[in-house]
């Protein structure tokens, strides 16, 4: 079946009527209608793929400790084991490294910070879990109000691994969470994200890997890392309730040569969000492949990319029942540029929204960005995407809609290509401020309404 368009005009916010493109002759009536390809389009759409990610791995001396014998007791809360943990990584440190085994049990501790050349392993049955009273966790590094549960700062050669749990008793968290997001939303705040301790958080570390470990009810962010390089993680499970706010997954901000891989995400945000603030070093060659998505808010690059990114692949992934499959999202003020970053082979079932690329993260609703708004000026945290590709993915029973495709006045979204993409959903694919779009074996299956709706301000907009 033919996929229909629908253009918006500026003045009226209404559909033209929708027109079939089946034929080479329809796709030259429309390229005359919208000006054609010009060679800027030509050239920029060309994305060459990114080669594949092999970080280097840490290197951990072949010395063993067990926290058992610096008082360390598994006894599920009887004992807090803080200071076993320190006097377990000092003794580490002291032997120029070596492997922390955390045998099973459940050890009840404060914060704790690793060193370089460690691999703290929690065994199966194991699980540390941390207090859940807020003043263990007061005067935080870098200005925050809390400090992370585990921190490594500054550090290269960091293994966490085993078959073990890291608990954050995110409970005692998320009431105050919740009151803080209502208030924040009354008083039409910037922010709304209360202050909460990261639970495992590594800055400005060098070869670090996480493996094979469970990372449950966060008090905020599960993973981040933060101006990192060579980051691998592999077969992680991370598990908070859909409820759990601001829980993401994986969160690598500003890092470069990073993979992660044959993971499961289920949580109450971003699944994995890429990206970074300005004044870090840019956001480059990352693969995220063969992972499960279900709860959260997809594979994510933003809403901060000041930094830059470029050469992502998000590859061989499913997403079951995330409210958002490919997310790229950004605002005036938060932004970059954003370019050669390819999704693909991709499977997705009950998404919210298959495709999003916006520039409007503050919650903009689509409908409102079809007129065309005034361009501002740019500036170095204008947000831009160029050279995506969407390609060989598949999503049945959406619940919102297809998509959208959103840049701004003074920043179009540029060589954007979807290349044989099957989608379901109740409503289209919204098309706005963008330029070099192509759609190649595209099939949109809307519910209601057109299943492509653009805007004029969409330039070299063709089916192949």
């Amino acid at each position: 079946m033919p996929l229909t368009f629908a253009r918006i005009h500026p003045e009226n916010g209404h559909e033209s009527k929708s027109t079939p493109m089946s034929s080479p002759r329809s796709l030259l009536v429309l390229a005359a209608l919208l000006g054609g390809f010009s060679p800027v389009f030509a050239a920029t759409s060309a994305v060459i793929d990114p080669p594949d990610v092999s970080p280097a791995q840490p290197s951990i001396p072949d010395h063993a400790f067990n926290v058992r014998d610096f008082g360390g007791k598994g006894d599920s809360g009887v004992t807090v084991n803080t200071t076993a943990f320190q006097q377990a990584i000092a003794a580490v440190r002291q032997a120029g490294g070596g492997t922390l085994v955390v045998p099973a049990g459940t050890y009840f501790t404060g914060p704790f910070d690793l060193c370089s050349r460690i691999n703290l392993h929690l065994e199966a049955g194991a699980t540390i879990l941390f207090s859940p009273r807020f003043d263990d966790y007061s005067g935080g590094q870098g200005g925050r109000k809390y400090r992370p549960l585990i921190a490594i700062n500054d550090a290269h050669d960091v293994l966490v691994s085993g078959a073990g749990t890291i608990d954050g008793n995110g409970m005692a968290w998320w009431p105050e969470a919740y009151r803080f997001k209502a208030v924040a939303k009354a008083e039409h705040a910037a922010g709304d994200t209360s202050p909460r301790p990261t639970m495992l958080a590594f800055s400005r570390c060098q070869r670090i890997r996480v493996e094979g470990i469970t990372m449950t009810d966060a008090p905020v962010f599960n993973l981040v890392q933060n101006a990192c390089s060579d980051v691998t993680v592999e077969g992680v499970t991370i598990t908070n309730p859909g409820h759990s706010p601001n829980t993401d997954g994986i969160d690598p901000k500003a890092c470069q040569r990073v993979l992660i891989a044959h993971c499961r995400i289920d949580t109450g945000d971003d699944c994995v969000a890429l990206g970074g603030g300005a004044g870090v070093q840019e956001e480059k060659d990352v693969l995220v492949t063969d992972c499960t998505f279900l709860q959260g808010h997809g594979c994510s690059i933003g809403s901060g990319t000041g930094c830059g990114v470029s050469n992502v692949v998000v590859r061989r992934c499913t997403f079951d029942g995330t409210d958002t499959g490919v997310r790229l999202k950004s605002s005036r003020g938060r932004g970059g540029l954003t370019q050669n970053i390819i999704y693909e082979d991709l499977t997705m079932r009950h998404v919210g929204v298959a495709i999003s690329i916006s520039s409007y993260y503050d919650n903009t609703p689509i409908d409102a960005v079809a007129a065309r708004a005034a361009a501002q000026p740019m500036t170095r945290s204008t947000p831009q995407w160029r050279a995506v590709t969407v390609r060989n993915v598949t999503a049945t029973a959406c619940r919102v809609r297809a998509g959208m495709i959103v840049g701004l006045p003074e920043a179009p979204a540029e060589a954007i290509t979807l290349d044989h993409v099957s989608i379901e959903a109740p409503l289209g694919l919204r098309l706005a401020d963008a330029r070099g779009v192509t759609l190649r074996a595209v099939t949109i299956t809307a519910a209601q309404g057109p299943d492509v709706i653009a805007a004029d301000s969409v330039q070299g907009l063709a089916r192949e």
